[in-house]
């Protein structure tokens, strides 16, 4: 049976593609600082990640992924302009080449 959506969680899938000149350091410290925002935002369900493991080298050159999970909708929106998010932007761009956002609300 499918989740009402008032009651599904809501995803925010992030996909970050780093600049060359991006260090083995750089990222370690955008990863810790990514998964650090679950316990400076409430909103956050959970976080998880994972880097590119792809077989079929689909993945555009986008190597690291993560998924926050929130309750709801109303959760992202909390977390996009929170300054703890606004923080870890800072730290992330100067190393970002490109970055892809999917979200949605998760179905069964």
């Amino acid at each position: 049976m499918a989740q009402e959506p008032e009651s599904a969680p809501f995803r925010h899938a992030v996909f970050f593609q780093f600049k060359e000149t991006a260090t083995d350091n750089d990222i370690t410290r955008i990863v810790d600082e990514f998964m650090l925002l679950k316990g400076k935002i409430d909103t956050i369900v959970d976080i998880e990640w994972g880097y590119s493991e792809s077989l079929e080298g689909l993945n555009d050159d986008f190597t690291h992924a993560f998924l926050v999970t929130f309750k709801d909708k109303a959760g992202l929106e909390v977390y996009a302009p929170h300054p703890a998010h606004q923080a870890f932007v800072e730290i992330l761009k100067p190393q970002l080449e490109k970055v892809f956002v999917f979200d949605y609300t998760a179905k069964d």
